[in-house]
């Protein structure tokens, strides 16, 4: 029974590997990296900061890059007896030199942990030495507050990773002294070493505008976008929404990537294209890109939908593009709110986004939305609510995407209180029940995004309440309890695991 479990897990493995198009081999590499990816296969794969990252080790001279994912179900795995394995070599990941993890959400933290455990790696740093792995964490989280992931790493790369990768290979690839080598990156921009630099952290970096775009390197099926080929027409953002980390653009406004260019990168095979990016409608020629991928008959993707931006002609591109739902965001529940949050979407801005989600025979609009701002009221909620049934009677479907509001670091909103559970669960109830029959609510758990407003606010010792939540089981309450603890006694919390002194 073990070996057959081993085999099919594996198995598995082999065939998602097999269905891969523009996977990278560099054998007999000097300096192999095992990328590892803190969530399942499938969520990894849809990441294009991901994939930029697999493409840049192995461009670098001496590096190659195998990737890992925690797996689908892990306490199969376990019982399977199998440590964490790359897919390009089925190696061990714990056997690599270096392990370099990418971190998007605060409550992948416990899928870095779950992934060191698997590889046989210590999950602390303070429990390392120079014969174990070092360990590496960057990604999109670095962006805002990466101090919860301190005392799993090694070292932290903030913000873009393209050229602080390689400044970081070129430190491990031409060094033997692991101390010496730290020292030597701590004295990088971009590149944290918590062991010498405390809590601290420093200015983020920034790649030259002739590396964009970035683009996907591999095509699978086996996504969340199945063969979707990523590529970024800007990055960074140049408004000023008060609760978005991209204020913290690192060159203070969106940086643009001509249609050429971006046309030229997308490969004949490509049945699908995904442009990404934080504001990719406030791209000033964006149909230019849209038009001539949709005439070749590829279906479209587009991240970030700005209501304000949109026109008849973007619309009926993304409808023969394959579109049947037009996804907006307005984010505050009201007027007065979205004013306040410095949000540039207006009701007419709404109400013209469901016209022409009529007009080009869509399915269905939906509206991502926060509840939970400060100084909202029910007022707020009631408005949210009269104006869905004016945009139910214009769209075909109305559905709201609900998330209740996280604050997050580097934003003007950093430090805002979380509304209280129960609150944000009345508030949600009051728009199901205004709504039922008018628009469908599909609220993220209350739950849950406290547990990421403690993370995005906390420092190292929420990080070690991860760990203590995932031991105690990974459910809600051994979460709020690991979490009331360090509120009560945070630097007891971090010493108690020899963290801080």
């Amino acid at each position: 029974m073990h070996g057959a479990r081993r085999h099919d897990l594996l198995s598995a493995q082999r065939a998602r590997l097999g269905r891969e198009v523009g996977t990278l081999r560099k054998p007999g590499a000097r300096l192999p990296v095992a990328l590892v990816y803190p969530s399942p296969y499938h969520v990894g794969m849809s990441s294009l900061g991901f994939q930029q990252i697999y493409r840049e080790i192995h461009a670098h001279p001496q590096a190659s890059a195998e990737r890992a994912f925690l797996p689908d179900d892990t306490a199969a795995h376990r019982a399977a007896g199998l440590p964490l394995l790359t897919y390009e070599g089925e190696q061990p990941v714990g056997d690599f030199p270096v392990i370099a993890f990418s971190l998007a959400y605060e409550l992948e933290l416990v899928g870095i942990v779950e992934c060191l455990e698997l590889s046989g790696v210590p999950v602390l740093a303070a429990d390392r030495d120079e014969r174990h792995p070092l360990v590496v964490i960057g990604g999109p989280l670095t962006f805002s507050n990466p101090v919860p992931a301190i005392p799993f790493a090694d070292v932290l790369v903030l913000g873009e990773g393209e050229e602080a990768v390689h400044v970081l290979l070129d430190a491990i690839a031409g060094s033997t002294d692991r101390a010496g080598m730290l020292a030597s990156l701590a004295g990088q921009i971009g590149l944290f070493v918590p062991a010498l630099h405390g809590e601290k952290l420093g200015p983020i970096a920034a790649v030259d505008d002739a590396r964009l775009p970035a683009c996907s390197q591999i095509l699978t099926p086996d996504t969340e976008l199945s063969d979707m080929f990523l590529i970024e027409p800007e990055r960074g953002c140049s408004r000023g929404c008060t609760y978005c980390v991209m204020r913290r653009s690192t060159n203070g406004g969106m940086r643009l990537v001509s249609p050429a260019r971006v046309l030229e990168k997308v490969p004949a095979h490509a049945q699908k294209v995904g442009l990404v990016g934080a504001a990719v409608t406030d791209h000033p020629k964006l149909c230019e890109i849209v038009r001539p991928l949709v005439e070749s008959g590829r279906r479209i993707g587009i991240s970030s939908l700005r209501a304000d931006r949109l026109t008849p002609e973007l619309v009926g591109l993304l409808a023969r593009g394959g579109y049947r739902t037009l996804t907006v965001a307005s984010d505050g529940a009201s007027e007065r709110l979205r004013e306040e949050i410095e949000r540039k979407t207006r009701e007419q801005h709404l109400l013209r986004a469901a016209e022409l989600c009529r007009q080009a025979k869509l399915a269905v609009l939906k509206i991502y939305m926060m509840v939970g701002l400060p100084g909202e009221t029910d007022a707020d909620i009631d408005e949210l609510a009269r104006f869905c049934k004016e945009l139910g009677k214009i769209a075909p479907r109305v559905a709201l995407g609900i998330a209740p509001f996280v604050a997050k670091r580097n934003t003007p909103l950093d430090g805002a209180p979380f509304e209280p559970i129960r609150s944000l669960e009345g508030k949600l109830e009051r728009l199901r029940k205004s709504l039922r029959g008018a628009a469908e609510v599909r609220p993220t758990s209350a739950r849950w995004a406290w547990v990421e407003y403690r993370l995005a606010q906390g420092g190292v010792a929420e990080g070690l309440a991860a760990l203590e939540a995932y031991r105690g089981g990974g459910t809600f309450k051994a979460w709020q309890a690991a979490l009331d603890r360090v509120e009560a006694a945070p630097k007891k919390a971090a010493r108690s695991l020899g963290v801080v002194g």
